[in-house]
């Protein structure tokens, strides 16, 4: 069983930085997508940056320039790399994981079809 876990959210002011984790032990695909997705209060989940086996990356337009989906050595390891963040980043972001065709359309979904899911980590954008 494949179960991404999330670190790196915090609150930080208007501006600043934060690099978030994703640590999918078990996860051993050799054809996949995994990526990064939002959810704001009362708001609909949405795709944020997601990279696939070949390592092509995409990124929604609201975070494109500012955000860098990233891998680290053994494929089971995602990074996001958020830059000039903005009170409306504000959100719990979920590490998710599955058949590479869905990125794609990871930007224009809210993930259905995504086989691995984790917990969230909060972050909170203040002005």
């Amino acid at each position: 069983q494949v179960t991404p876990v999330e670190s790196g959210g915090r609150s930080v002011q208007s501006g600043g930085s934060l690099r978030l984790s994703c640590a999918a032990s078990g996860f051993s695909y050799s054809s996949y997508c995994m990526g990064w997705f939002r959810q704001a209060p009362g708001q609909k989940r949405e795709g944020v940056a997601g990279i696939n086996s070949d390592g092509r990356t995409v990124y929604a337009d609201s975070v494109k320039g500012r955000f860098t989906v990233s891998q680290g050595n053994g494929e089971n390891t995602l990074y996001l790399q958020m830059n000039s963040l903005k009170p409306e980043d504000t959100a719990m972001y979920y590490c998710a994981a599955g058949p590479k065709g869905l990125c794609l359309s990871f930007t224009r979904g809210n993930g259905y079809g995504m086989d691995y899911w984790g917990k969230g980590t909060l972050v909170n954008i203040s002005s």
